[in-house]
C-alpha cells in the first residue's frame, strides 16, 4: 500500500595487490607511465588505446592537459554544413552556411556532432586537424537532444572513447577542443564542471546538462568535453552569453556523455531516435514536504489535448516526482526516466495535485515528428 504524503505551504523554486613495498610501488607506476604513451589508436585501429592506468587502483590515471591534448586533438574536426541554393546553376559547387565540431568515434567513421550543425544541410564536409578535407554523409540526427552523426569514407587519424558523465563531480578539471568561429580549428579551453543536472532556463530540449566554465563560443557546438583521462564525459552544445542584465561569463553547457552514447549508438544503427510521447510542458520544480526534506520534480504548465497525458487525466498544475517510483532528482530528470520506456508502454506517475500525493498511470505514444 501506497503512503500518502502532504507537502503544505511547500515553496516552489526552479532548481537551478601485489605484495610490493611503498617504495617498488612508486618505481613501478614511474616505469609504468614512461613505457606507456597516453596516445589513442592509429589509424584503422578497433579502439581507443587505453591510457596509463593506476596499479593501486586499476583505474586510468589523470594525465595532464598537454598530454590529453596531444592524444585527442587528431579525433576532433571541423564539420561544414553545405546548402545549394534554388537560384545557382547545375555546375554551381554547394555553399558553406555554418561549421561546428565533431570528434571520431569509432574506426568505421562515425563523427558525432550537434543536430543544429547539419540542420538544413544538403552535403557536408570534414575538416581534419591538420587540414586534410573529405565529404562527409549525414547517418542520422535527432532534434530532440540536439545530437547528429556523420560519416566519413577512409583512414582515420584517431578516435575517442567516451567517460562516465556519471561521475563527474563539480570542481572537477575538464578539456574543450573546438572550432570557435569556425576558423579558428582545435582550440583548447580549460575550465571546471560548475554544476551537474541542469535544465537550460527557458528551454523544455536541453535538461540535464553539464554546466562548465571552459570557454565555447559559436563553432564549438558539438564539440567534445574531455576529463584528464582523455575520455569524452560530454558535447558542448550551446552557452549563456548575456541576459537582459548585460554580459555574463563562464556558463556554457554540455550533453552528458552518457546520454550522447546511447543516442549516437541508436543513430548509427537505425538513423533516428524514437521517442516516447505523453503529451506535457512542464518545468523542473523542486518542493519540500512536511517533514522538510526536499523533491524534485517537474510541473504541468500546459497539457495537449487528446494526448496520453490528457487521457489519463493529468492536469496542469500537477506536479510529477516520480516515474515507475524512480525518483526525479537533480541528476535522474524527468526526461531521462520516460526515455527508459517505449511507446506502448505503460508508466505509473508519482504526483503532488492540492499538496497530495497519487498516482496515475499513463499509457505512452510516438513522439509525433512535428514536435
Amino acid at each position: 500500500m501506497k503512503t500518502e504524503q502532504t507537502f503544505p505551504d511547500a515553496a516552489r523554486a526552479l532548481r537551478p595487490r601485489r605484495p610490493w613495498t611503498p617504495l617498488l610501488c612508486l618505481l613501478a607506476a614511474t616505469l609504468l607511465l614512461a613505457l606507456i604513451p597516453a596516445r589513442f589508436s592509429p589509424a584503422g585501429a578497433q579502439d581507443a588505446a587505453p591510457t596509463a592506468t593506476s596499479e593501486a587502483t586499476g583505474q586510468p590515471q589523470e594525465l595532464s592537459a598537454v598530454e590529453v591534448v596531444e592524444a585527442v586533438a587528431p579525433a576532433v574536426v571541423t564539420v561544414i554544413n553545405e546548402v545549394r541554393f534554388d537560384d545557382a546553376s547545375e555546375d554551381s559547387p554547394a555553399q558553406a552556411v555554418g561549421a561546428g565540431t565533431g570528434f571520431i568515434i569509432d574506426d568505421n567513421g562515425h563523427i558525432v556532432t550537434n543536430q543544429h550543425v547539419v540542420a538544413g544541410g544538403d552535403s557536408f564536409r570534414v575538416v581534419f586537424y591538420d587540414g586534410e578535407e573529405r565529404p562527409a554523409e549525414l547517418v542520422g540526427s535527432d532534434p530532440v537532444s540536439d545530437l547528429a552523426v556523420v560519416r566519413v569514407e577512409g583512414d582515420l587519424p584517431a578516435i575517442v572513447a567516451f567517460g562516465d558523465s556519471d561521475a563527474l563531480r563539480p570542481g572537477q578539471t575538464v578539456l574543450a577542443i573546438g572550432s570557435p568561429l569556425g576558423s579558428f580549428t582545435n582550440t583548447v579551453t580549460q575550465g571546471i564542471v560548475s554544476a551537474i543536472g541542469r535544465d537550460f532556463p527557458g528551454s523544455g530540449t536541453y535538461t540535464n546538462l553539464i554546466q562548465h566554465d571552459a570557454a565555447i563560443n559559436p563553432g564549438n557546438s558539438g564539440g567534445p568535453l574531455f576529463n584528464l583521462r582523455g575520455e569524452v564525459v560530454g558535447v558542448n552544445t550551446l552557452g549563456i552569453p548575456e541576459t537582459e542584465s548585460g554580459p555574463v561569463q563562464g556558463l556554457f553547457f554540455a550533453i552528458p556523455s552518457n546520454a550522447v552514447s546511447a543516442i549516437s549508438e541508436t543513430l548509427v544503427e537505425q538513423g533516428r531516435m524514437i521517442y516516447p510521447y505523453v503529451g506535457i510542458r512542464y518545468s523542473a520544480v523542486r518542493l519540500t514536504d512536511q517533514d522538510g526534506r526536499t523533491h524534485y520534480g517537474v510541473e504541468i504548465r500546459s497539457v495537449e489535448r487528446n494526448s496520453p497525458a490528457d487521457d489519463a487525466g493529468l492536469r496542469e498544475g500537477d506536479v510529477i516526482i516520480a516515474v515507475n517510483d524512480v525518483p526525479i532528482t537533480q541528476t535522474e530528470a524527468f526526461s531521462e526516466l520516460l526515455f527508459q520506456h517505449l511507446p506502448g508502454d505503460t508508466i505509473e506517475l508519482t504526483i503532488v495535485r492540492n499538496s497530495r500525493t497519487r498516482t496515475i498511470d499513463v499509457t505512452l505514444t510516438e513522439r509525433p515528428e512535428d514536435l
